[in-house]
């Protein structure tokens, strides 16, 4: 199951970030992930919830997932399409010469946090 070891990193960046800004708790994580990366969105959450709650300073943190479809150019035509895992022929000239343009990325999008009163 690679969604723990993805949620692992995700959760490790985002303490640290949260930390670093000087944040009493980590409320939020929102994150963009390609299709590409064959995770499962579900066990992504459950990854996600189950270390959140590993951890007083993330416990309740909640998770905005956005998964991303894979999209390619045609390096014959030119013409760029969004498409499963399985089918990256062209649409339009039918050449399976292509260049994947999105769908494998991971990134934090954005993090919530619980700042102290000044």
């Amino acid at each position: 199951m690679h969604e723990l070891g993805l949620m692992t990193g995700v959760m490790d960046a985002a303490v640290e970030a949260a930390r670093e800004a000087g944040a009493t708790r980590l409320l939020g994580v929102r994150v963009s992930i390609g299709e590409a990366t064959e995770a499962v969105e579900d066990a992504l959450v459950f990854a996600f919830e189950a270390l959140a709650e590993a951890d007083p300073f993330t416990q309740g943190a909640t998770l905005d997932l956005t998964m991303i479809r894979p999209r390619s150019v045609c390096l014959e035509c030119g013409h760029e399409f969004e498409h499963d895992l399985y089918n990256r022929f062209c649409p339009v000239c039918d050449s399976f010469a292509t260049e994947l343009l999105a769908g494998r990325e991971l990134q934090i999008d954005s993090i919530e946090v619980d700042l102290p009163e000044n």
